[in-house]
Formats: C-alpha cells, sequence, structure tokens
C-alpha cells in the first residue's frame, strides 16, 4: 500500500537509512563498505539545499516506472555505519527522468564518492519492478553481509531452498511469522552482474528477503528502510542458532513443523513453508 501523507521528508529517510545502516554494521552486516541501502520515493521531495551538485547520468537499467520519482541510495565504498553521522558525505540523490533511462544525481561537495553504490542495477531493478507491480510510493532495499547468514551459504546443503526455510525457521516463532511465504536462496552469482539482478528481480516477486549466496542478503520493504533492516536481523538470528547447534553437534531439534503450523494456526496466518 503506498504511503499516506504526510510524506516522510529528505531528512527523515537520510535519518532512517543512517539508522538502519548503523544497525546493520552493529549485527556484524557490513563490515568496512560492505553493504548497500536505497529508498525510492514518489513524492516531491526538496533536494539542492542539501546536495547542491547535480549531474546528468545514463542509468544501469531502464526503469520506466520509476520516472518522476527520486531514489537515494549509498555511495561506492562508503560505510554503512557512517551514514548516521555524515549522510551528506554517503549519499547521492537520483532524480528519474521520463522514459527511465537517464537521471540527474544530486551529491554533496562533500561526497566521498564518485558513484553510487555497485550494486545499483539490483537495486533500480527491484525498485522498478515493484512500483510497477503495486502502485506503491515507497520502497526500500537493503543489502547486508551477515556472518552466520552468509556463512550457511557457503554450505551446498543450505542452497536448497527448502532446506535452508524448514532449518532456519525451527528457531524462533517470529521467524515464520515474519516470512510467511519462506525466503529465496540464488546460487552464486557475480556481484553487481546482470544476471544477479534479473534472479533478483524474479525472486523479490515473491519474497522479501533473498540470500545471495556466498555473497550476503537483500530484503525489501514498503513500509519503512528499518523495517527492510529489520528482515535481515530476524534472519541473521535464526543462522546464528542454527550455527550456533552445528557447532555443537546438533543436540537441539528447534520448533517442529506441527508446532510451526499452530504458530501459523493460532494467529491465522497462511504460510507455504509447513
Amino acid at each position: 500500500m503506498p504511503l499516506e501523507p504526510p510524506f516522510p521528508t529528505l531528512d527523515d529517510i537520510m535519518l532512517q537509512i543512517g539508522e538502519a545502516g548503523r544497525r546493520m554494521a552493529e549485527i556484524g552486516a557490513s563490515e568496512g563498505a560492505a553493504g548497500n541501502i536505497s529508498v525510492y520515493a514518489g513524492w516531491s521531495l526538496e533536494i539542492q539545499p542539501r546536495f547542491p551538485q547535480v549531474e546528468e547520468i545514463e542509468l544501469p537499467v531502464v526503469v520506466p516506472a520509476l520516472a518522476g520519482g527520486t531514489v537515494l541510495a549509498t555511495g561506492s565504498g562508503t560505510r554503512l555505519r557512517e551514514v548516521y553521522d555524515h549522510p551528506l558525505e554517503n549519499l547521492g540523490v537520483l532524480q528519474i527522468a521520463p522514459g527511465g533511462v537517464h537521471a540527474r544525481l544530486y551529491t554533496a561537495p562533500s561526497r566521498l564518492f564518485t558513484r553510487l553504490t555497485s550494486e545499483l542495477n539490483s537495486h533500480l531493478a527491484v525498485h522498478n519492478d515493484q512500483v510497477a507491480a503495486t502502485s506503491t510510493n515507497y520502497h526500500a532495499l537493503v543489502h547486508a553481509q551477515p556472518l552466520h547468514l552468509t556463512y550457511l551459504s557457503h554450505i551446498p546443503h543450505y542452497r536448497d531452498p527448502v532446506e535452508l526455510n524448514r532449518r532456519l525457521f525451527r528457531w524462533q516463532p517470529e521467524t515464520i511469522m515474519t516470512f510467511p511465504q519462506g525466503v529465496a536462496v540464488l546460487p552464486f552469482m557475480a556481484p553487481g552482474s546482470a544476471e544477479l539482478m534479473a534472479a533478483t528481480v524474479t525472486a523479490m516477486r515473491h519474497h522479501r528477503l533473498v540470500i545471495w549466496s556466498k555473497h550476503g542478503v537483500m530484503s525489501r520493504s514498503d513500509t519503512s528502510v528499518k523495517r527492510a533492516a529489520d528482515l535481515i536481523e530476524y534472519l541473521e538470528t535464526s543462522a546464528r542458532y542454527e550455527v550456533l547447534n552445528l557447532s555443537a553437534s546438533e543436540p537441539a531439534d528447534g520448533l517442529q513443523p506441527d508446532e510451526i503450523r499452530a504458530i501459523a494456526r493460532a494467529l491465522g496466518m497462511e504460510q507455504t513453508i509447513f
């Protein structure tokens, strides 16, 4: 559902990106310059008072559904943990031109990057696909590299989506509540590639979080960038349980399928995993 007025201001969105980025660093999901965040807003924002420098750029993918809208994104090589205290140095703002082929890139004189995130193609393509399908006026994406989830994706057994979902969903009742349709798992694809972009767009049509095997995760929300970050934190907590259990020779069996089904029934929710 589209956000209703009063709409978040540019400063509001920057603050939420900063809070989400800081939380990703706190849970060990954004070492160094790893990870990136973007937010699409479909209403008018006051850009130039904060970001006075402007240049015309060609977008890495055509995004007609975003035409006339605005995308805030972290810069390539910037640190998510620093966005909260230094948003102007670490963020750029795209104003998408008609047709979705070009955009105006607004930055601050103090910017610490030469281009936006290297995963910009995936960010823009997923935003475009979701806006076209749902007509939402807000969409947030977070890519991070949570330690335990990424480690599990290096184990062949856990790259099977059915097996991974069943193993991770057994540790906390909140997991099935948060992901009633489960999470997607993609095989390893080169970061920033067109192949990864296309697979992510397809996966995000049915899931709110996708695991990029041997690379990290991407999550989405049409409500708040902080909620997109929450999704990563929820699943990373389950992965920590799973790694702990593996290290202890798997003495715990976790929630059983009938117990998880009982949770779903008690909440009156449909789920497709168990």
